[in-house]
């Protein structure tokens, strides 16, 4: 079921992400009088599809391939390879036959689109969802320092107060993509009533690509929230309120180390020293298969988050801002990609790595948040020079213009096959290395 809620939403971003992309085409053609054959979400690869019907001259579907989709624009040479067409002379109503800056605005009318739709994303979902943050000077029990975060010299119970000398208010400003894809950064620490400064490695994001995890979570006491039913916590008797301050004899004190001990147990007996109120109980019972006790964790900080909602004249600009960053940092990481200071390897996610992102549960605020970032994401990779992206036809069609005269079907339509196949390899690693880290990893 997990899979398939993960499976569904990426299926869903990408259907209204690429079905927007295809409309810019569409209307941009369609402006100048240029005849537009077939609007397809996903492909119909092979001529298989799920769903077609015929309006006017254009053929609307749905294909079975759910990769991306298309529009397939009369006298134009796309991922179709169709050049039967062209072997006639142009008709007026032909991408050919039109100058070069109305076939140049139909080329970005997608990118363009994409652009403003990832925007308007962010911007309705601040003033929507709004912000709720936990301020640092309300962490009272400091963080847990996971694996990759031990590694840059993090400990439990350290307080992270800021990046290179400047003092962060909320916790989720240390989370920020730019705080791990610049170089030489380095996070303020507050360790036993002294600050230090830990220098963040350069391969700092291979690490996280790597571990798929972060560099530290909110530290919390174990303290029973709700019990699941059924659950060996239910069987137990466990209740809301009591504290896990011993598993099997070894002392605990935070969540984390009941989580992290209870998953050597998996499906065996523990011993559970519990205090309620002012008891202490001893309680016995034997854990899931997947090592898990059953309950939720009372989150210490309840009240303690700031939140702020934005009209929407306020969530123009922060919105705008954040769909800013959200570029800006997919620029950075390209081109840590390109010049080799990030490994491809860890980096590159196909659809299954996207599907993950986000995650097993339907959450309509992360949902947003990924669909608009998505969005950005499409619009500058299509705008790269490749050959068979909208970024390869502008090129091309930039090159015309300077030159005065069109260049050779021939010639474009090499460009096309070699654009296809490098789209195609990229798409083989990308799966392949999906595949790779669940298999191995």
């Amino acid at each position: 079921m997990d899979a398939l809620i993960m499976a569904g939403q990426i299926i869903f971003a990408l259907a209204i992400l690429v079905t927007l992309h295809e409309l810019g085409h569409f209307a941009a053609a369609r402006m100048f009088g240029i005849k537009v054959e077939k609007f397809y979400l996903f492909f119909d690869a092979w001529g298989y599809k799920l769903f077609s019907f015929k309006k006017g001259d254009t053929e609307y579907g749905i294909g079975w391939l759910p990769l991306g989709g298309y529009v397939k624009i009369a006298g134009m040479i796309d991922e179709s390879m169709d050049t039967d067409q062209l072997k006639s002379e142009p008709q007026p109503w032909e991408f050919r036959s039109k100058p070069a800056w109305q076939r140049l605005i139909v080329m970005i009318g997608g990118v363009t689109v994409n652009f403003i739709v990832g925007f308007v994303v962010f911007i309705l979902s601040v003033w929507h969802y709004g912000d709720t943050r936990l301020p640092i000077d309300k962490l009272k029990h400091g963080i847990h320092a996971m694996e990759i975060g031990k590694e840059i010299g993090l400990k439990d119970g350290d307080v992270i107060t800021g990046v290179n000398g400047v003092k962060a208010v909320y916790t989720d400003e240390l989370l920020k993509p730019s705080v791990f894809l610049n170089d030489g950064n380095s996070f303020d620490v507050l360790r036993d009533g002294q600050v230090i400064s830990l220098k963040l490695p350069k391969n700092i994001i291979d690490r996280i690509s790597d571990k798929k995890g972060s560099i530290f979570s909110i530290r919390m006491p174990s303290q029973i929230d709700s019990v699941i039913e059924n659950s060996p916590a239910a069987k137990a008797n466990l209740k809301k309120g009591d504290m896990i301050i011993a598993v099997n004899d070894t002392a605990t004190a935070y969540y984390h180390e009941v989580s992290k001990l209870l998953g050597n147990y998996a499906d065996k007996q523990v011993k559970l020293r519990v205090l309620r109120g002012s008891d202490t109980l001893i309680v016995n019972t034997k854990l899931s298969k997947e090592g898990k006790l059953g309950f939720t964790n009372i989150d210490p900080y309840e009240g303690a988050y700031d939140t702020t909602s934005y009209t929407f004249a306020q969530s123009v600009p922060v919105g705008s801002k954040r769909a800013m960053e959200a570029l800006t940092d997919n620029l950075t990481g390209l081109k840590k990609l390109v010049t080799g200071k990030v490994d491809p390897r860890k980096s590159v996610q196909g659809p299954i790595g996207i599907a993950t992102m986000f995650g097993s549960s339907w959450v309509w605020e992360r949902f947003w948040s990924l669909t608009g970032l998505l969005s950005l994401i499409l619009a500058f990779m299509n705008l790269l020079p490749i050959p068979a992206l909208d970024g390869g036809h502008v090129v091309f069609l930039v090159i015309e213009m300077i030159i005065r005269r069109p260049l050779s079907d021939k010639f474009m339509s090499i460009m096309q096959v070699i654009g296809m196949i490098l789209l195609l390899s990229l798409m083989v690693f990308a799966f392949g290395n999906d595949l790779y880290k669940i298999i191995f990893k």
